[in-house]
């Protein structure tokens, strides 16, 4: 960083509420939908032993200073500071793979972006010409 500090992850966990940015922020509706739909239990048991690893990390200082120091062995656990939480949207699909691109759906009368890989291409000039090209161009009704 600028100030010479370094931020260490994203842990990559399932977070239990839509816009949950705590560790212990619940949605009953949320959980509910996430374990109740097939394309996360296909990618759960595809990836269960990074998944728990993540888990682990994100909830045992020791654990994610031990990752760590695979990268910088001089590191301790009194280096780090928790960090803010942010939380990133990602499309699962019914088969349990991840949609790792823009995923662009029509409707009879709007166009629905429902993945975006990352916040800064949500404002891409060049997303924004592929969206606008979609749209059907239709006469204007004359009275």
């Amino acid at each position: 960083m600028i100030d010479g500090s370094v931020h260490a992850g994203p842990n990559a966990v399932l977070s239990l509420k839509r816009e949950g940015y705590h560790r212990t922020s619940f949605n009953l509706r949320d959980f509910i939908d996430t374990m109740t739909y097939a394309g996360f239990w296909r990618l759960a048991a595809k990836h269960a032993k990074s998944g728990l690893e993540e888990m682990h990390r994100s909830f045992s200082k020791r654990a994610f200073v031990r990752s760590l120091q695979k990268l910088i062995p001089e590191i301790c656990k009194e280096d780090l500071v928790p960090g803010e939480a942010g939380v990133r949207a990602q499309a699962l699909r019914p088969d349990g793979g991840l949609v790792d691109d823009f995923l662009i759906v029509h409707s009879p009368f709007a166009i629905h972006v429902c993945n975006a890989p990352s916040p800064a291409a949500t404002a891409s000039l060049e997303i924004g010409r592929i969206i606008a090209g979609q749209i059907p161009f239709r006469e204007p009704v004359r009275m």
